[in-house]
């Protein structure tokens, strides 16, 4: 019987292990990001208040994990962890969003439905922003022992609002989307 020979055909799909070049890991990092960011935002609906917050965090600790799996850096769960509460913890407003959006869920019923409605969208958008800012540090020849937090604020916040306007676009995708550049200039 003739067996099949072992090398690549050419045809098959690129893995992150196999992602040599720039382009199509970031490619491949992004939809990464993407993907998380959604599930993230699903985790915000837990509606336990505190398990809602771990869970994201948990999602964003793989989130970094998968990333550097894709830029081939050295990944520490403890690390990580440090990293991703540095960074949350410089975007002030958005951590205590979070965090506010889930002891709401402690008050009965309005608490819960309005937590319900900013939570997912805080989640969600802190998972890109901190998913995108290790991608371009990975990307630069970083590693996680010489991330500083700090050096991406705006980076951080930049990428939230991009973010936050997708999002946007995706609940008006009947009407004509914004004009970024227009608002920017008559703000």
């Amino acid at each position: 019987m003739a067996q099949k020979p072992n090398s690549s055909t050419g045809t098959e799909k690129e893995t992150p292990e196999t992602a040599d070049s720039p382009e199509l890991r970031n490619e491949i990092a992004s939809k990464l990001v993407e993907r998380f960011a959604i599930w993230s935002g699903v985790a915000g609906l837990i509606p336990v208040p505190v398990v809602d917050v771990l869970a994201v965090g948990g999602l964003q600790i793989q989130l970094l994990r998968r990333i550097s799996q894709i830029y081939d850096v050295p990944f520490s769960e403890n690390r990580g962890k440090a990293l991703i509460a540095s960074l949350a913890g410089s975007m002030i407003p958005t951590t205590s969003g979070m965090g506010a959006a889930s002891a709401l869920k402690a008050v009965p019923i309005v608490g819960t439905i309005a937590a319900g409605f900013v939570m997912p969208a805080l989640s969600a958008g802190a998972t890109y922003a901190i998913g995108k800012a290790f991608i371009q540090h990975f990307a630069s020849g970083g590693t996680l022992l010489d991330f500083n937090p700090p050096d991406y604020r705006d980076f951080f916040r930049a990428q939230k609002e991009m973010w936050d306007v997708r999002s946007r676009r995706r609940g008006k995708a009947s009407q004509p989307a914004p004009d970024v550049t227009e608002a920017a200039t008559h703000s």
